[in-house]
């Protein structure tokens, strides 16, 4: 069976990487420079069957995703957008890449035309209700998250190195804002927080893909204002910055509107969000919402480093564990297994 994974950005292929790795298959992209993008971030990322390949990159081809797609086999997206697929010679899947507050970008009713879903949990569920989605249970398919499966095999020591952080008796702090579509905190808060989180704990920046040219800006500005305690991860590069390679190494975070909110819910350690004017969010019920178990930093009534340093030496692990089963299915390593399963099992 041939199974093909698509997505509009490089970045959202880190969603998908994770059943990739069980199934094989190829990628898709719909323009040359997106080819080009994931040569380049995907390099030596190939499975042992395609390990002769061009840069070692998993096999990609280009599609133009408007047109009739050619494809016959299994069509897995984590973009919500219509995938033009022949359904006599193909049967497509979406997984999505996000599990956040923000609604769907374009038209969230091209969800419908989907063959199945891959649902990651009852907020993913209820994201799709608040926005009046009706999707059949028969084509809902439950599977957790598979991107939470890579976080319980990281290897924290050479993550470390890799960054270059030199003093491990600091504290990790990640702040991972999201971009203008969300009202990202990064240009108004970036600066700052370098400077005052800096003083006391090491930082870790990873900024949403879409704000990743501003990191060589921000790392120009705090090496020349001698800030020694600040540390980037590129979004971009899905294998050697792996988002689960952040949260494993840091002992809290900071966001806003970013899914990765949710996403942090894994490791069980705090988080802080920065609050913002952003008002396109999901409509969510208590135990789905994280804005009702964390602090909410406000730039004229809040010292970010005692925010801080208060959620370090509180024990809220009952919380955070709590609200990440509420929010996802299983979350113990194998949600990739069971999309992979699925995958396998259908006849087409």
């Amino acid at each position: 069976m041939n199974i093909y994974y698509y997505a509009n950005q490089v970045y959202q292929y880190g969603h998908i990487k994770p059943v990739f790795t069980q199934t094989g298959g190829t990628f898709v992209v719909n323009k040359f420079n997106r080819f080009l993008r994931f040569k380049f971030y995907m390099a030596n990322s190939a499975n042992n069957s395609t390990e002769n390949r061009s840069l070692n990159t998993p096999n990609v081809i280009i599609r133009d995703i408007r047109k009739k797609l050619d494809l016959n086999g299994v069509i897995v997206s984590c973009s919500n957008t219509t995938i033009n697929n022949n359904q006599d010679i193909s049967i497509s899947i979406f997984i999505g890449h996000g599990a956040g507050d923000k609604k769907y970008g374009g038209s969230a009713h091209d969800l419908e035309t989907y063959d199945y879903h891959f649902i990651s949990g009852e907020k993913h569920l209820h994201k799709l209700r608040d926005v009046g989605i009706n999707i059949p249970d028969e084509k809902l398919i439950k599977i957790g998250y598979p991107k939470f499966d890579e976080y319980l095999n990281i290897n924290k020591d050479q993550y470390l190195k890799f960054l270059g952080i030199k003093d491990k008796t600091r504290k990790n702090i990640l702040y991972a804002p999201t971009w203008k579509w969300g009202d990202g905190t990064l240009r108004k808060f970036g600066k700052k927080f370098c400077k005052e989180i800096s003083r006391e704990h090491n930082l870790i920046i990873r900024p949403h893909f879409e704000d990743r040219g501003y990191i060589i800006r921000l790392k120009l500005w705090a090496k020349l204002n001698g800030l020694k305690h600040v540390y980037f991860s590129n979004p971009a590069q899905i294998i050697k910055n792996n988002t689960m390679n952040d949260f494993a190494i840091s002992d809290l975070m900071i966001s806003d509107t970013s899914s990765i909110n949710y996403e942090y819910l894994i490791t069980r350690k705090p988080i802080i969000i920065v609050d913002n004017d952003y008002d396109q969010l999901h409509s969510m019920p208590t135990d789905l919402n994280i804005l009702d178990i964390v602090q909410t930093y406000q730039s004229n009534k809040n010292d970010i480093c005692s925010m801080i340093n208060y959620e370090l030496s509180n024990n809220t692990f009952d919380q955070y564990n709590k609200m990440l089963h509420n929010c996802f299915y299983f979350n113990d390593g194998k949600s990739a297994n069971r999309a992979a399963d699925f995958i396998k099992s259908l006849e087409i």
